[in-house]
């Protein structure tokens, strides 16, 4: 608890400046990125006729790219909004053990327990297990979810009022852009042998289930194709 009562008592800059355990810099550079990605993801949803509000509400609520990429792209093609949610949440249940390793840094106020949880990504987490010391992982953990939150949710607003002069998401490439953002955010996990086979098989069921089932109801099908993957590469990561 001292080590959240002083870093809010210190000036932000002043405690960054002050601490090179928490790579200011590092940080920034992932937080512009996925501020084009959220720009991305704002110009497909209103570009694809959906409401301007959704990709914001959705970024202030939800605040997890690849969960909202997914809800987005079944509900333009053509899927229920049960099957969107049902997708999203399969794919966000990954945030749950990366939740348990930052919990020890939130504190005890539920105020900010429950904020910290929201603030809960794989970036912040990332580098808050990169830092060497308690305080930098505490710094670099808030830093991070705070910054990436503002980035993500001004390259959302900024991508709704690029998609709202397009006339569809033809016009400008927007419905390849979607698949190549979504493939760009698989690529840096398809290094392990397991997250491979994962993915073929997942690939393999929404396809095949694409044919028979409503749009949408594919993803959750192939999301719980590669549950036994995901177990099985846990239990893998735990052991000694």
């Amino acid at each position: 608890m001292s080590t959240m009562r002083s870093i809010w008592r210190t000036p932000l800059w002043l405690t960054l400046r002050d601490d090179p355990d928490v790579a200011v810099r590092d940080i920034a550079v992932v937080c512009l990125a996925d501020a084009l990605v959220g720009a991305s993801l704002g110009a497909i949803a209103v570009a694809s006729d959906l409401p301007w509000w959704l990709p914001c509400l959705l970024s202030i609520a939800v605040f997890a790219g690849a969960s909202q990429f997914v809800f987005v792209g079944v509900l333009t093609g053509g899927g229920s909004v049960l099957a969107a949610v049902s997708s999203a949440l399969l794919i966000n249940g990954r945030l749950l053990p990366l939740s348990f390793s930052v919990a020890p840094l939130l504190g005890e106020r539920p105020a900010v327990r429950l904020l910290g949880a929201h603030l809960v990504t794989d970036e912040s987490v990332a580098f808050s297990m990169a830092s060497t010391t308690r305080r930098g992982r505490t710094l670099s953990f808030w830093f991070c979810g705070a910054f990436l939150f503002l980035a993500w949710n001004l390259g959302v607003l900024a991508g709704v009022g690029l998609g709202a002069g397009v006339e569809s998401a033809e016009s400008l490439g927007l419905d390849a852009a979607f698949p190549a953002v979504l493939l760009a955010l698989v690529m840096p996990s398809l290094r392990d042998r397991v997250t491979r086979i994962a993915a073929g098989v997942g690939a393999v069921v929404a396809v095949a289930a694409g044919v028979v089932v409503p749009a949408g109801v594919s993803v959750v099908l192939a999301l719980i194709a590669v549950m036994p993957f995901v177990l099985r590469h846990g239990r893998r990561n735990d052991a000694p």
